[in-house]
């Protein structure tokens, strides 16, 4: 492998972050095909408003809304996000790192958010993890105080850091495609 020159996203780390990409939307579209039977009235979201739920009756609306097929595939969906989390967060965090060398070499003030981006990706996987410890514990005992809220503070925290750093990283790529175009002759 070849040295990356100043001012270039390494090689290795462009492969590392198709791979993810490939794989997070892989996970991403398997864990929506497994969690069809969750969508209910009392979850229209399925999976997420479990997660979001917020409270022990809320969770509770939504586990009696499922049937035993449907709650075997929220655990699975759950175990399967382990992974997803994994995927996702090598992901965005390679993508903020990306967009961050892009908005350097077009001397964009954004770029210093690069990095710290990229690590808090990884805190967005640490909390889905800890939010999903949450929704197991409701799976498999009872919605009980304060898992439900537990699981919503860790999700909303994740939503947003994802947001975040999936708006940088599109930035860091409309800039390079701006910046490509305008240096063509």
């Amino acid at each position: 492998m070849g040295q990356a020159s100043e001012g270039e996203f390494p090689q290795q780390r462009k492969r590392i972050f198709w791979i993810a990409l490939v794989l997070s939307l892989t996970l991403m579209s398997l864990l929506n095909l497994v969690g069809a039977p969750l969508i209910t009235e009392p979850a229209p979201y399925g999976i997420v408003s479990f997660e979001l739920a917020g409270n022990p009756s809320q969770a509770q609306a939504m586990l009696d809304s499922w049937d035993g097929r449907a709650q075997l595939a929220a655990s699975f969906s759950l175990g399967l996000d382990y992974v997803f989390m994994v995927a996702y967060a090598l992901a965005i965090s390679l993508g903020c790192l990306w967009a961050a060398e892009s908005l350097r070499r077009q001397r964009w003030p954004l770029a210093w958010m690069g990095a710290p981006l990229a690590w808090l990706q990884w805190l967005a996987a640490a909390l889905d993890g800890l939010e999903n410890l949450g929704l197991i514990k409701i799976l498999l005992d009872a919605p009980a105080s304060p898992w439900p809220e537990i699981a919503r503070w860790c999700a909303t925290i994740k939503f947003g850091l994802i947001f975040i750093g999936l708006v940088y990283a599109f930035l860091g790529a409309f800039v390079s495609l701006v910046g490509r175009v305008a240096r063509r002759p």
